[in-house]
């Protein structure tokens, strides 16, 4: 198993938290523009050391869930900005470019010091 990308949240904006009951999240590396803040898990870290691809693994906290699409932009954005979304719908087709696709499963809470891989078998 190889890991493909890693992060810890550091921070977590005021309305980050909303997102989670419509199985989705929002991350954004710490030099995310003010207006983004509250709706985004902040980290400081940005690992990406591959491509992310469907059938890779997305880790939260120890929680395993299966990558069912990838967006177009997912990996640009990771690698450069940190933000993207997470969107745990089990979609196959990753119509939006932003977004990363996920199995439909209930998605764990997220904090600070959470940490979020993906790994690759």
């Amino acid at each position: 198993m190889s890991t493909i990308y890693r992060t810890v949240i550091t921070g977590v904006g005021d309305l980050a938290e909303g997102f989670l009951e419509h199985n989705m999240f929002i991350t954004f590396k710490d030099n995310a523009p003010q207006e983004l803040v509250d709706y985004c898990f902040i980290h400081d870290e940005n690992n990406l050391v591959d491509y992310i691809e469907v059938n890779d693994i997305l880790q939260i906290d120890g929680q395993q869930y299966l990558i069912t699409g990838v967006g177009s932009l997912v990996n640009d954005n990771l690698r450069d900005l940190g933000h993207i979304t997470y969107k745990f719908s089990g979609e196959t087709d990753a119509s939006i470019a932003g977004t990363l696709y996920l199995e439909k499963k209930e998605v764990v809470p997220l904090n600070e010091g959470s940490i979020i891989k993906v790994i690759r078998n």
